[in-house]
């Protein structure tokens, strides 16, 4: 056990969910009680939406994915003020940054592995979240989702390491699993004393 936690150089971190509270997901929510619709369908539509028009991995619009989600949802409002729900509920966890910044003290490759559409950048602009780390790989930029087992193997290449030399935290389990299926060390956040505790554990901080 000892030897593997030694073997850890770098920790990825989810966005939403994970360092942020999942913004996305409950922007939709908030959207749906605002609106009094249906919260399912909403939810449901935009996470179906969001890669059924490329805008996740940069491959369509912002524009198309909001008329999408107005036909198929009942959803009223312009763009920006539907994004602007969006971002509002992207709310950074203290305790999880300052995790962070502490890895990348002690000498950790520290970056952000995110499904994320321009909005991450917008995030960034707002709260200057991309500074405290060392790379960011963001879906809309690099052209594919964590959906694709690949896409770890190229992030551990980019950073100069092994796959078993990354430690993965994400909120989704079928990323932490394809994360560990390409031979990361895998965390499945559900809270963040929970996750801290564990990382420590795993890190041997």
């Amino acid at each position: 056990m000892v030897e593997a936690m030694t073997k850890i150089k770098a920790v990825l971190f989810d966005f939403g969910g994970v360092l942020a509270e999942e913004g996305f997901r409950g922007g939709l929510a908030a959207l749906a009680a605002q609106q009094q619709l249906d919260p399912a369908v909403v939810s449901r539509s935009g996470h179906e939406l969001v890669h059924e028009t490329g805008y996740v991995t940069g491959q369509g619009s912002e524009s198309e994915f909001w008329r999408l989600m107005r036909e198929r949802t009942g959803l009223k409002g312009s763009d920006r003020e539907l994004s602007a729900v969006i971002l509002g509920c992207f709310v950074l966890r203290p305790a999880m940054m300052e995790f962070a910044r502490l890895l990348r003290r002690q000498g950790f490759i520290t970056a952000i592995l995110s499904d994320q559409t321009d909005w991450l950048e917008r995030l960034d602009q707002r709260d200057g979240v991309f500074r405290e780390f060392d790379r960011v790989f963001n879906s809309y930029r690099l052209g594919k989702t964590k959906r694709d087992p690949l896409l770890f193997d190229e992030v551990a290449q980019e950073l100069g390491i092994a796959s078993s030399e990354a430690l993965f935290i994400d909120d989704t389990p079928g990323h932490v699993n394809r994360a560990e299926s390409r031979g990361m060390r895998g965390i499945l956040f559900e809270n963040e004393a929970l996750c801290l505790r564990k990382a420590q554990e795993i890190l041997g901080i």
